[in-house]
């Protein structure tokens, strides 16, 4: 039997669960719209066998607002809503719970949306909000572990924690020593237990965490403009950024125009710092226009850097408001920099465009071999309507694909490793899949030593779970 328990409510809504009320915008309906509440359920129904070794919780994270705005509404603006499916024992359990942020609780205090986004330049008066600032910290992008301590990541602000109920604990600042913000997308070194991370929010500042969660160093590159650098790379001994153009005005914005634009004639480039080193000893190479949301992996070859991630063309995160929502461009590319011959290239690995590349994260910033992207079966579709999971031999140069339903997306896939697994591919792909006419999500299993079988179990969701962002497999302890 399913238990279902509903602890808060929210908007107005239709009986599929999409919100009637607040401004207009393409990311308020259908798998986009936000779930208006709070479930825990058990014993959920199981469509073949949950793996006997997938035994943790898969979390992930995306932006869910409590309160829909009135103005126009971009992806990115939403309040932060954790969805974790836990398996143990080939039986499954879901609890989804809000990220309550102080700018969240200044939000239900008074009733309504106080914030703007990326769409809408609001100042929330400061009368109504506090201590809760100008800026809510929404914690909506990236959910991960590390020294026991679970951290929901957005890039603009301090992480959050929470704990294993779900429950928001609060700001996490390392003890005082994060000063700033903290990438939303951290590399945790399988091998040295090492946490790094990054903070483009005025000088772009590296962090390196300890295996004990001490943030031990800090240090500055520094960059001609603010630019938006939602993931970098690490290998064993560099670390890697994209200084893509494009630029961060907030005067632009506060007049009504776009946060973050597109300025080619800046030109792009590869940047690489020693590991160990300070931000001075960062060498740029020059390489053309480009740009990247996510990196796969990167490692070193001996005098190369090896980088693996989805690039494009240009910005495509809709920062201007009168851009149509278009699915993802990038193309899984591999660019190489040569540090002794002082350049950089790249090269397509695919003609396929998708995103939400992944590893095995026990290979996280070495070598690896394999690799996970969602993309899509036939040509582009709206953003994040993704229905082709693609696993990448890199060094046989292969693909297998499996493509889900007809009319079914599906998100990022993240990788379980197998407990008794001694191969890179030895795991699981677990995320989400959404029927877009019945609006109903399976979480989904896959065997990653052969997708293209398809799931090897379906587990049905007490409700759908809207288009979300990234998210991790936690083990069990």
């Amino acid at each position: 039997m399913t238990e279902q328990t509903s602890t808060t409510t929210a908007p107005t809504t239709d009986p599929t669960g999409v919100a009637t009320t607040g401004g207009p915008g393409p990311w308020l309906s259908g798998y986009y719209a936000p779930v208006t509440d709070e479930l825990d359920a058990d014993d959920l129904p199981v469509q073949g066998r949950l793996p006997g070794g997938l035994v943790g919780t898969y979390l992930r994270n995306g932006a869910n607002p409590r309160f829909v705005p009135p103005w126009r509404y971009h992806l990115f603006d939403g309040d932060g809503m954790l969805h974790g499916v836990t398996v143990a024992d080939g039986r499954a359990s879901y609890r989804n719970r809000w990220i309550r942020s102080a700018g969240l609780a200044a939000e239900e205090r008074a009733g309504r949306a106080l914030y703007g986004g990326f769409y809408h330049a609001a100042m929330p008066p400061p009368e109504l909000v506090g201590d809760a600032g100008g800026m809510k910290n929404t914690a909506n992008t990236h959910v991960v572990r590390h020294a026991g301590r679970i951290l929901a990541l957005m890039e603009a602000a301090k992480p959050t924690e929470v704990n294993e109920r779900l429950e928001t604990l609060g700001e996490y600042d390392f003890g005082g020593r994060l000063r700033g913000a903290f990438s939303a997308h951290p590399k945790i070194d399988p091998v040295t237990g090492e946490m790094l991370s990054f903070s483009y929010v005025g000088p772009l500042t590296v962090y390196t965490v300890a295996p004990s969660g001490e943030l031990v160093r800090s240090t500055v590159v520094e960059l001609p403009a603010m630019v938006m650098m939602h993931d970098f790379a690490v290998t064993e001994r560099h670390v890697v950024f994209l200084d893509a153009p494009a630029v961060f005005d907030l005067g632009r914005w506060l007049s009504g125009g776009a946060l973050a634009a597109w300025e080619p004639e800046r030109g792009t480039r590869l940047g690489v710092m020693p590991r160990d080193g300070d931000g001075a000893d960062t060498r740029w190479f020059e390489i053309p226009t480009s740009w990247v949301a996510h990196f796969l992996n990167a490692y070193d070859d001996g005098d190369r850097v090896v980088v693996d991630g989805c690039r494009m063309d240009r910005l495509n995160f809709m920062m201007d408001p009168d851009d149509p929502p278009t699915g993802a461009e990038g193309v899984l590319t591999r660019f190489t920099i040569d540090l002794a011959a002082g350049r950089a290239s790249f090269e397509a690995l695919d003609d396929r465009c998708g995103d939400f590349p992944r590893v095995n994260d026990r290979h996280a910033c070495h070598r690896h071999r394999y690799g996970y992207v969602a993309a899509y079966a036939e040509g582009l579709r709206p953003d994040g309507e993704f229905d082709l999971i693609v696993k990448y031999d890199l060094e046989r140069g292969t693909a297998e694909t499996y493509r889900f339903g007809p009319g079914e997306a599906i998100g990022e896939l993240a990788f379980a490793p197998d407990p008794e697994g001694r191969a890179e591919d030895d795991g699981w792909l677990v995320g989400f899949a959404t029927d877009l006419g019945r609006l109903e999500t399976d979480f989904v299993v896959l065997d990653a030593r052969d997708v293209t079988a398809g799931p090897v179990a379906r587990v049905r969701m007490p409700r759908r779970v809207p288009f979300g962002f990234h998210g991790s497999w936690l083990p069990a302890a």
